[in-house]
């Protein structure tokens, strides 16, 4: 270790100029490098610069002034290796002179033999910079072996961490100017400039300020993997493991210009469309896969013709100039319920078969078009609307839905003329005391004969309507009619009368038949009305 030590120290006497100059004579003579293309992965690069110090004694790493940096000149080279677009590992070695001066004296001055280990993050990854761009900034960290050696130098071994960032300039895709900064921290401190019995303060750090040219190195590249190197294939993206010929690029047996490799049909002259396969009706349906090979087709028809570009073939199309479906072997259906449109009467709105394509939305056999109540299912009779009661007369204008009745009398029963006569005999009938409620014994009579026609009609439901002439408060007389209705009803209720078929209601003075100005008119209007409505009997 002792003799290595000796020889880099002996080394480091000879001037770093004289050094930089070797090394650049050597690496010149070498023509073969000069032929390297970006493409490779080694680079090796030339440097010369200057190192600067600082520490305990002081700091000069920003006196850019020209006295400081022509006392420490460096020489370097450095080796890197492409790991990714964006890390790099190099290798960074140097040597020079180290030292610190101040007011233009020399406080301690030596040499330094360094080198560094770097990972190395490339701006230009084609994240942040495009990989190719010509200016490309990186930065990088690692760890270093240093030998300082000097009279005024704690001579030895030292281990720093060093860190740094840099440039490269593209010139072409062989060579670039670089420029690189690197900082490194010892772990120890170095400057004895009193004395060699005086152990020398601090941590020292350094920077190499280094410029240069680097080159790429390495075999050719051959991207493909077909044995051609990229810079004679004439044919560089080649599929791995294809035959190819001196120049790089896939075989081509029967010389169709569809390669091997991907032409179906080796040995018969064909088209890139086809895959090498020969296309007798240019339809691009290859022959041997073309249903119809002498008439040109598609290839959803495997190669037959189709004319309305229905996917049905024209030989079994029976609408061949109109688009159609398979389920209507080629002819149109726009309302699709399965009844061509050429057959369909509702062409427009879906329907069914039996209708020639026409709705029949409630299903009672009346096609909507001619169905007065198309949403509600009723006989032909009726038009297509229900007759709950099927008296001929349909529910939406039958004034008695469960009961039958003719139409002439709006769907209810026709009362019977006795009936007709005993209500009308009512009006005037029924006499009250006067200002009361309290019917008179006078028309128990008629009201015992509302009571059996009541009994004998179980479908019968009556309405009692109470009014009154003007005389008196329109608040008292209406009222009293509410009053008056309530006692005829009740009654009839006593009589017998389910109370849930009879229903009253006072209208006061509001509804007169008859002038309030005349004895006779005010009569007319004190009345008790009678409205029967029917209801659906259950046996």
């Amino acid at each position: 270790m002792k003799k290595i030590l000796y020889n880099i120290s002996t080394a480091m006497q000879v001037k770093p100029s004289k050094i930089l100059l070797f090394i650049l004579i050597g690496f010149f003579s070498t023509n073969s490098l000069w032929a390297q293309t970006q493409e490779r992965k080694w680079n090796i690069g030339l440097l010369g610069g200057f190192s600067v110090y600082a520490g305990d004694l002081g700091n000069s790493m920003t006196d850019f002034t020209y006295s400081v940096f022509r006392q420490n000149p460096t020489a370097g080279l450095n080796l890197t290796r492409y790991l990714s677009p964006s890390f790099d590992v190099s290798l960074n070695t140097t040597i020079g002179s180290w030292g610190y001066y101040n007011n233009y004296q020399t406080v301690f001055k030596g040499t330094m033999a360094h080198a560094n280990l770097n990972l190395k993050y490339k701006l230009n990854n084609g994240y942040l910079l495009a990989e190719d761009a010509r200016m490309a900034p990186y930065l990088f960290a690692g760890a270093g072996l240093t030998n300082l050696t000097g009279d005024r130098i704690n001579s030895g071994i030292d281990y720093p961490i060093v860190g740094g960032i840099g440039v490269r300039l593209k010139l072409s895709s062989s060579f670039c100017l670089v420029y690189q900064a690197t900082y490194g921290y010892m772990s120890t401190a170095h400057n004895n400039p009193q004395s060699t019995l005086l152990a020398p303060t601090g941590n020292d750090k350094f920077m190499l300020h280094m410029f240069g040219i680097t080159f790429n190195l390495g075999d050719g590249v051959d991207s493909d993997k077909d044995g051609v190197s990229d810079k004679k294939d004439k044919c560089p993206e080649t599929p791995e493991n294809v035959k190819v010929d001196k120049n790089g690029c896939p075989i081509d047996t029967d010389g169709d210009g569809v390669p091997d490799y991907e032409d179906a049909c080796i040995n018969e002259v064909g088209s890139a469309q086809t895959k090498g396969c020969p296309d007798t009706d240019k339809d691009g349906v290859a022959d041997k896969d073309d249903q119809c090979p002498n008439e040109p087709g598609t290839m959803a028809t495997f190669g037959c013709p189709d004319t309305d570009g229905d996917g049905i073939i024209d030989s079994k199309d029976k609408c061949v100039n109109q688009k159609g479906s398979i389920a209507m072997e080629g002819c149109p259906d726009r309302d699709g319920d399965g009844v061509a449109d050429a057959e369909d009467n509702c062409p427009d709105v879906k329907g069914l078969a039996q209708f020639k394509g026409c709705p029949d939305t409630d299903g009672d056999g009346i096609i909507d078009g001619i169905d007065a109540c198309p949403d509600k299912s009723g006989p032909a009779s009726t038009n297509g609307c229900p007759d709950t009661d099927g008296d001929g007369v349909h529910d939406g204008i039958d004034q008695c839905v469960k009961v039958p009745g003719p139409a002439s009398n709006n769907g209810c029963p026709v009362l019977k003329k006795e009936v007709t006569q005993l209500f009308q005999k009512a009006l005037q009938g029924i006499q009250f005391e006067t200002g009361k409620a309290t019917i008179k014994p006078l028309s128990f009579g008629i009201l015992n004969a509302i009571v059996k026609v009541m009994k004998e009609n179980p479908s019968y439901k009556l309405f009692i309507a109470g009014h009154t002439d003007n005389v008196g408060e329109d608040e008292m007389n209406m009222t009293l009619s509410k009053e008056r209705a309530a006692s005829v009803a009740n009654y009839l209720i006593k009589g017998g009368v389910d109370p849930l078929r009879i229903s009253s209601e006072g209208f006061g003075e509001t509804k007169p038949v008859d002038t309030n100005d005349t004895p006779k008119g005010r009569t007319l209007n004190r009345r008790v009305e009678f409205k029967v409505e029917f209801l659906e009997v259950v046996n």
